[in-house]
């Protein structure tokens, strides 16, 4: 049996505490031995991908000392339990599933009378054969027409993921023959958003995603209904123009008014479900089942890594550990993702989600308050737009931002040119080393607003392209990371109060139920 400890309790933890500055990475990276540093401290990922930290400010004792912590802690056992259905989420009192999404890796799970692996594979196979459907022109609208487009409305884990996920891989799979219909996304309740996304479309031949577990989110509701007056507008039946993503006991489940309903359950959180129908639907329809079910593939390669108890064998659970190291013993209080790679222009936004969502928190799994800081700020940009906009701060600063870069050797489209003995793309990683090297060993200068003191940590994943393999693996890692670093610090990293709080003092406002400051504040903005 696991025990579920505070980390302050733990032997292992006060070690590590005393180990705060111990390693200058400009040293470890200006002399002889930085090329055996490099290749020693790397460890392979799934879907092709590797995981390399010889920038951060680690040495043997500190990852010694973190893999006693991951032992002490229990992590991979941990993580088996989850697997296997334990209820590790304390708060709504269920059990977290995404990882069964995509494998089997624990015991067959039950719940509501269902083998809920099963029950995902089904889930697949269907969004597959209604996918199929539409490409072939099985599936026609009024006109007789075939569908060339899809847009999804949802919001939260209902857009980030799937819309970080497609825009990586729109290219791609132009390139590779597996484009079918464009997708667009709706998900602020701002009207702006929907005008403009539906007044760029050809209604008539696009399918509407509607994403909501509940069949209740009022944002998500809200833009249905916009999106419906413009489709009748449009002349069109909106039962031939809409699709439903949502629970079997919503009231979006087995409706007439929808076309076809894929389901999912609430054990699996909305920023977790990119691999359940939240992505599964979009994905297919946008480059057939078989990318989809090739990024369920490298997610599924991860997640098998995630299980191994030698941390220097285990990407996530490494990478976790030394954010716990860079959060609670360097005292850092964000950490950017910086990807050189257009394709992943959203997924640092998404990023934002999985983890301030899943860890910022400040109870512990069963409610009692910490002594210890959890989750950083996340935030970042695609390399080299970032470059040119906040990384003035990162070099010099007064705090020291950890840095996870992501690279590829190769570009999507295949395109390129040749300027001044390079390629576009040679230039693009060329930037990633210097960076890498900038910010741990800094530059002196007699001129102090020129001088930088280097010392700023970083990692580098990498691969040979992004695909949906890569994709899918380069997810499981950052779901899993932020999985074992809520394990560390006894939190539950899987459900979301701060989200509700706002939501029910929102229909308070709608309703008139509002006193005091809430009421003066509405006055402002409300008629």
């Amino acid at each position: 049996m696991t025990k579920w400890s505070n980390a302050d309790t733990l032997s292992s933890w006060k070690k590590l505490m005393s180990l705060k500055g111990m390693v200058s990475v400009a040293d470890e990276l200006s002399g002889s031995g930085a090329a055996d540093r490099i290749a020693k401290y790397s460890v392979p990922m799934g879907g092709g991908l590797t995981y390399n930290y010889a920038a951060k400010q680690v040495n043997e004792q500190i990852l010694r000392t973190l893999a006693e912590l991951a032992d002490e802690q229990q992590l991979v056992q941990k993580y088996q339990e989850l697997l296997d259905g334990a209820v590790i989420n304390t708060g709504e009192k269920r059990m977290v599933l995404h990882q069964l999404t995509r494998g089997q890796l624990g015991k067959d799970v039950v719940a509501d009378g269902v083998n809920k692996r099963d029950f995902y594979v089904n889930e697949v196979r269907r969004i597959a054969e209604f996918a199929d459907k539409v490409h072939s022109g099985a599936l026609l609208n009024e006109k007789g027409e075939k569908y060339t487009t899809v847009c999804q409305i949802g919001i939260g884990g209902s857009d980030l993921g799937p819309r970080a996920m497609y825009l990586a891989l729109e290219n791609w799979a132009k390139k590779n023959g597996t484009f079918k219909m464009n997708a667009h996304f709706i998900s602020n309740v701002d009207p702006d958003d929907a005008a403009g996304v539906v007044k760029s479309l050809d209604i008539s031949k696009t399918i509407f995603i509607l994403v909501s577990k509940s069949g209740t989110t009022l944002e998500t509701l809200t833009n249905e209904n916009f999106v419906k007056d413009f489709i009748k507008k449009a002349g069109c039946d909106a039962s031939r123009h809409m699709i439903a993503v949502t629970s079997e006991t919503s009231p979006l489940a087995h409706n007439p008014d929808y076309m076809a309903a894929f389901y999912m359950d609430d054990y699996i959180g909305g920023r977790y479900s990119s691999t359940s129908g939240v992505g599964g639907a979009v994905l297919s329809l946008a480059f057939g089942p078989k990318v989809f079910q090739d990024f369920l593939d490298g997610a599924a390669q991860e997640d098998k890594l995630a299980l191994n108890t030698d941390l220097l064998e285990n990407p996530a659970m490494l990478d976790a550990l030394i954010g716990v190291y860079e959060r609670n013993v360097q005292g850092y209080p964000a950490t950017a993702i910086l990807p050189y790679s257009q394709a992943l222009s959203r997924f640092p936004a998404h990023l934002q989600q999985l983890d301030m969502e899943s860890n910022g928190k400040s109870v512990n799994r069963d409610g009692g308050a910490l002594n210890y800081v959890t989750g950083p700020v996340i935030f970042g940009e695609p390399g080299t737009n970032g470059q040119h906009s906040f990384y003035q701060l990162l070099h010099q600063g007064t705090d020291v931002v950890p840095l996870q870069f992501i690279a590829f050797k190769e570009n999507q489209s295949g395109e390129d040119v040749v300027i001044e003995g390079s390629t576009s793309q040679v230039k693009l990683c060329a930037n990633v080393t210097a960076q890498i090297i900038a910010f741990a060993c800094g530059k002196t200068d007699e001129n102090p607003n020129k001088a930088f003191a280097g010392g700023r940590p970083s990692s580098l994943i990498y691969g040979q392209q992004l695909n949906p393999k890569s994709l899918g693996a380069l997810l499981a890692h950052y779901e899993n990371k932020v999985m074992f670093q809520g394990f560390v610090w006894n939190i539950n990293s899987f459900d979301q109060e701060g989200v509700q709080l706002g939501k029910v003092l929102a229909k308070n406002v709608l309703s008139g139920k509002m006193e005091g400051a809430l009421k003066a504040f509405a006055g402002l903005l409300i008629k």
